[in-house]
């Protein structure tokens, strides 16, 4: 659960904080926050941490309990800890044994298309070799 070194804001265990939260840095939540959440940077769910909001970040890493969407521009990491009731969609998302979570989950990948609109379109591609019917 590594940080960068720009941690800039925390709302510390035992602590409570409702409202909203946009910050240009990253921040780590070990207390409870109801609200909402925008940063530019990473955002940290510790393993105390109670979230009710949907949150948007560069990055997500969760270890404590969700009550919302995320949505991560670069990826969401859910640890073994972590409980999350809401929708996640990030280009890249990681799962530990051990996460409950009810919502979906949509990976966009590194593309710009919809996913369902880049699996369909795959899917339907002129990859396949069609015999013709004389049987050669």
């Amino acid at each position: 659960m590594a940080l960068r070194d720009s941690l800039n804001s925390t709302i510390g265990e035992g602590s409570s904080f409702e409202g909203k939260f946009y910050i240009s840095g990253s921040l780590r939540i070990d207390g409870k926050f109801e609200g909402e959440i925008k940063t530019d940077d990473e955002l940290v769910v510790g393993e105390s941490g109670k979230v009710k909001t949907n949150i948007e970040a560069r990055s997500v890493v969760v270890a404590g309990t969700v009550v919302g969407n995320i949505t991560a521009r670069e990826e969401v990491k859910l640890l073994e800890t972590a409980k999350v009731l809401g929708d996640v969609i990030a280009p890249a998302i990681q799962i530990q044994r051990g996460v409950i979570m009810q919502g979906t989950i949509k990976i966009t990948g590194n593309g710009k298309k919809d996913p369902r609109a880049a699996v369909e379109e795959s899917y339907n591609a002129n990859s396949l070799v069609r015999p013709d019917k004389s049987g050669k």
